[in-house]
């Protein structure tokens, strides 16, 4: 006799049971929703990609964690992020695109992390981006910021902070500090300061070549606290005589002046300049989010703004806006800590269950009058006795029952039974019952 083979999945992927998968999927739903009504459109990319191509950009750490493979005489990469995709698609696509070119892509990505807890080798990324020809609004760093708020009010997972900076700030501030040729390396540096704290922070900006005696300043600086309005008012104090600082306070008042004129109560984001994002690319705005009682998920929706997305496929200057939600990251922390919780176990409102064949026919053609009226229900086909087929009702979480036995078939009835003990019984026909699962489901 064959050995069994034991039924297991590798480390660091993610696989639901129904009830679950039914809560992930209704969190996937609301993202998309919220980026739809702004006027994002789908795209998606193939999840393979040519390395040479998916590669271009790629260095250091993240080369390190994908899965690259050869099949035949092709170099293959499953794709890391959805950003890359999204450059070579626009350079590849640009004569038939309209700009600005505002796009969502909701999908799977693959890192070869070290898994652990919050952390996946196979994970779901929701990004939207925005893609200007030359030139790209200020405003759309504006709108950003708001979307992300209408995500995370429609996700009700409680209250949250969108946290804003600009990339010139900090790096006209290091330039007028005569640190021209470090400013990559301090904000990837500054960048982890909640991670490691203050202390760990100097010890690596001295590691790195920073003096000693303008440490203390550079953390001064990015934790200067305040208002919005107190923050822009600091900043212009400082009285730096640095274009690029200068133009960065500009962008950064212009911005969370439309940020307030879009809607966004002013309790839900704040200037933090510690925020530095430490990917190169970033070039102005930048963003993280956090969910305030529960810091040690870190940022749960991170992006900014960059130059040139697709510099490495074409010449044309094609500046954008980004941002990403980690879904699969954020759906296992809000589960592990209790904050989601799955409140149904099927899709369908209705288990639609015949007593006997002879009953069958009228019991399907019950689960299909449901369905044109827009009642999702489903039809128990097994021949087991009534004990049975409620009790697979019931332990599948339907929150009614529609018994169709002889007499409800010969009378064009049927007993609707309030699963959840609300209602309890009653004979009705089929328009009440649908009367009824509509108010229910509204």
């Amino acid at each position: 006799m064959q050995d069994k083979v034991t039924p297991r999945i590798l480390p660091g992927f993610m696989e639901l049971l129904p009830a679950d998968q039914i809560l992930f999927n209704d969190m996937y739903d609301k993202i998309r929703s919220v980026y739809e009504s702004f006027g994002f459109l789908p795209l998606d990319t193939p999840t393979i990609e040519l390395s040479e191509v998916l590669l271009a950009k790629a260095g250091g750490e993240t080369e390190k964690q994908i899965y690259r493979f050869n099949k035949g005489d092709n170099d293959l990469s499953l794709r890391f992020d959805l950003t890359v995709p999204l450059a070579r698609y626009v350079a590849a696509h640009y004569n038939d695109l309209v700009f600005p070119f505002k796009r969502y892509h909701m999908s799977k990505v693959f890192r070869g992390e070290r898994p652990q807890k919050g952390r996946f080798r196979e994970f779901y990324q929701c990004d939207i981006d925005i893609i200007g020809n030359e030139e790209l609004s200020i405003l759309y760093d504006a709108e950003m910021p708001v979307v992300i708020y209408h995500v995370f009010k429609k996700l009700g997972i409680g209250d949250f902070t969108i946290r804003i900076n600009n990339r010139k700030v900090l790096g006209g501030f290091f330039a007028a500090e005569g640190l021209s040729d470090k400013i990559e390396e301090i904000l990837r540096v500054i960048d982890k300061i909640e991670k490691i704290g203050k202390n760990a922070v100097i010890k690596e900006l001295v590691s790195i070549g920073v003096p000693e005696d303008k440490t203390e300043g550079i953390i001064d600086f990015i934790t200067i606290d305040g208002t919005r309005k107190e923050m822009i008012e600091k900043l212009r104090a400082l009285g730096i005589e640095n274009e690029v600082f200068n133009t960065g306070v500009d962008e950064l008042e212009t911005v969370t002046d439309a940020m307030i004129m879009f809607g966004m109560p002013e309790e839900n984001f704040k200037i933090d300049l510690s925020i530095a994002r430490g990917l190169d690319y970033y070039t102005g705005t930048v963003y993280e989010t956090a969910i305030n009682g529960h810091p040690e998920f870190g940022s749960v929706c991170s992006g900014g703004r960059y130059d040139n997305l697709t510099g490495y496929y074409t010449d044309k200057k094609l500046p954008g806006i980004g941002i990403s939600i980690g879904l699969t990251r954020l759906f296992s922390q809000l589960r592990d800590n209790g904050l989601i919780a799955p409140q149904k176990g099927t899709m369908a409102d209705v288990l639609v269950i015949p007593m006997d064949k002879e009953t069958l026919p009228y019991a399907v053609s019950v689960a299909n009058k449901f369905r044109e009226a827009g009642i999702p229900s489903d039809v128990y086909y097994g021949e087991k006795g009534m004990k049975q087929k409620m009790k697979y009702a019931g332990r599948s979480g339907f929150p009614y029952a529609a018994v169709i036995g002889t007499e409800e078939m010969g009378n064009g009835t049927l007993a609707l039974k309030d699963l959840l003990g609300k209602d309890g019984q009653k004979t009705v026909t089929i328009d009440e019952a649908i009367e009824i699962l509509k108010e229910r489901k509204d």
